[in-house]
């Protein structure tokens, strides 16, 4: 299970947290690398001082390294990176924009970067900025997400930034999962929705008792949340989350939602949305089908490596020909 990308971040197990917004904080980045893996914070929706004072509570949590991803389209996006850099922090992922303005300062502060990307197109303009690490999000993501499958975009992108480590996202919630992208010539895996059922995710009970209750096919691609938030996202991003009453009302009725009122988007966006089953939002990937329980995520990462690494020894679990 050591591949390069252990080398590079210095960590034991290619396994990496989404840095979720509002799930991935200090407790879960923290837990995540001291399971051997590497965490990292949601940066997004954060100011700098907040940001500060979650990267200081992980590391009062663990003496291992943390990073920290942004939701880089956003304008505050500069200024929480400066802030994450000169708190010394060594890893910083970018996501839903171009890297290329982040990367200067992050190399002259020692920092490696991860982007996170949904097409080769942004595969090679990431490569083209000179980013350390590469992730390749299909998909079958939960949050926010493109439109192409994990399976045919993260060879595709391999093959397009070589010699370059990528990471495959989008999907993958279990060890077969991760022994799949490692066999497709991934370096290591990004997960999201499998760290959604940990006690350490920063989300309420009833919120990892959906994630952990749902099946694969309980997910749905939507702009509907969005539209509804008057959010905005780059073109060909939407959001996949689990299906509930909201998306059943109004999942393909777009235009209608677009036409909302600012008060009734207002309105809306004033509820608690990871409390609502029925009209918040429950971001969660088609992995979420292979989610039976919760459980801590130092656990899960050291149980997740030793899974894979045995299927990686043995692909066909002692099924001969024939049997």
């Amino acid at each position: 299970m050591r591949t390069r990308l252990c080398d590079l971040l210095g960590i034991e197990h290619p396994i990496l947290n989404a840095p979720m917004a509002f799930v991935a904080g200090a407790a879960l980045a923290a837990a995540v690398s001291d399971g051997g893996g590497l965490g990292l914070i949601g940066g997004g929706f954060r100011d700098p001082e907040g940001l500060r004072s979650e990267i200081r509570a992980a590391r009062g949590r663990t003496g291992r390294r943390v990073g920290v991803g942004f939701i880089s389209h956003h304008a505050e996006a500069a200024d929480l990176a400066a802030a994450a850099l000169a708190e010394g922090v060594e890893v910083i992922a970018h996501s839903f924009a171009d890297p290329t303005p982040f990367v200067p300062a992050a190399h002259d502060a020692g920092a490696l970067v991860l982007c996170q990307v949904r097409t080769v197109g942004e595969a090679e303009r990431a490569a083209g900025a000179g980013v350390d690490v590469i992730v390749a999000q299909g998909t079958e993501a939960g949050g926010h997400t493109g439109r192409v499958s994990t399976l045919p975009l993260v060879p595709a992108v391999i093959d397009a930034v070589a010699p370059l480590p990528v990471v495959a996202a989008g999907g993958i919630g279990d060890a077969r999962g991760i022994a799949a992208a490692l066999v497709l010539g991934a370096d290591g895996v990004w997960l999201g929705t499998r760290f959604e059922a940990t006690p350490e995710a920063a989300v309420p009970p009833s919120f990892r008792d959906r994630v952990v209750a749902a099946g694969t096919d309980d997910t749905v691609l939507t702009e509907a949340f969005d539209l509804a938030l008057k959010a905005s996202w780059p073109d060909g991003i939407a959001m996949r989350a689990l299906r509930n009453r909201f998306t059943d009302e109004w999942h393909g009725r777009e235009d209608e939602v677009r036409a909302w009122s600012e008060e009734r988007s207002v309105e809306y966006g004033a509820g608690d949305f990871f409390a609502s089953a029925d009209y918040g939002v429950t971001p969660a990937g088609e992995s979420v089908g292979v989610v039976a329980a919760v459980e801590p995520a130092a656990d899960l990462v050291r149980r997740l490596a030793a899974e894979a690494e045995a299927i990686l020894r043995d692909p066909l679990g002692g099924r001969g020909e024939g049997d």
